[in-house]
């Protein structure tokens, strides 16, 4: 490997005469990784030669904040576009090495050599400021990723728990599919929310589109029906099937006078609004 040395050049000036050596030579050394360059810059617009060049000239300048704010930005990209963190650490790892290599070159060219101590310490630094990048890059990744899941979480409660409103005071919680104990919480708490929050005076649960409840979820189900009494919330349940009646009874569990029932949603929405009607 031929390299260009200027007197009394600097390692950061060594490492910019000498780019297209440097890059030749990570690319050696990261095996899987050079081939995927291409596809990680058209997927994440993310420009691997560009930002190994970035993170050499933060580390070998002592830059700590931008390294680490590169460092966070990178972490958020790469968790952004879910790319594979195999190849992050391998080309971390491969800049580490020729880095490496770039700096014992530059202290055999250096006709002024320094001492050995000074050659490990800035060896040592790099090896703080490169661990330090890959902490604050995984730290970052693994925010952005916790925080994407939380957002996917609460959609996905969102979505099953659809609290349609009807108008200031009335609204309807049409539920489909399996109700288990961790779903019935989840009801719960965003009822409770929406009670409280809209001063709700009525509403209409329909099960029709739901499978038949656990025992304990029956249970935590009541629940809800007695939280929303407390709260001034009038409940009203359509579109109960035999078989989950049934299922009331054989628990003994009791909801009359808790709740109204209605056989269907539309009939449910006919009288109250119908009522509505006559009081005006």
């Amino acid at each position: 490997m031929e390299l260009s040395y200027r007197e009394n050049s600097t390692v950061k000036q060594f490492i910019i005469d000498n780019q297209s050596p440097f890059e030749q030579e990570l690319l050696d050394e990261a095996i899987n990784v050079k081939d995927k360059i291409n596809e990680i810059l058209f997927i994440g617009n993310i420009d691997l030669l560009k930002n190994a060049h970035k993170l050499v000239m933060f580390v070998v300048e002592k830059k700590e904040e931008e390294l680490v704010a590169f460092a966070k930005q990178e972490g958020v990209a790469w968790a952004k576009y879910s790319l594979t963190l195999a190849f992050k650490l391998e080309w971390i790892h491969a800049i580490r090495r020729t880095l490496w290599k770039f700096l014992n070159n530059y202290q055999l060219l250096n006709k002024e050599k320094e001492d050995s101590n000074a050659f490990f310490t800035l060896e040592k630094n790099i090896n703080d400021y490169i661990d330090q990048f890959l902490t604050h890059f995984f730290i970052s990744y693994s925010t952005y990723k916790d925080e994407l899941i939380e957002k996917q979480r609460e959609l996905v409660e969102n979505l099953s728990v659809p609290i349609i409103p009807i108008n200031k005071e009335i609204r309807i919680l049409p539920l489909i599919g399996s109700i288990d104990t961790s779903r019935v919480r989840t009801i719960q708490e965003k009822v409770l929310e929406e009670i409280g929050k809209h001063h709700i005076r009525t509403l209409i649960i329909d099960l029709s589109g739901i499978t038949p409840m656990e025992e304990v979820a029956v249970y935590d189900f009541k629940k809800i029906i007695e939280a929303n009494s407390m709260m001034g919330c009038q409940t009203i349940i359509t579109g109960l099937r035999s078989d989950i009646v049934k299922n009331f009874v054989n628990i003994g569990i009791n909801l009359r006078e808790l709740a109204e029932f209605k056989g269907t949603l539309e009939l449910a929405l006919n009288d109250i609004l119908f009522e509505n009607n006559s009081k005006i």
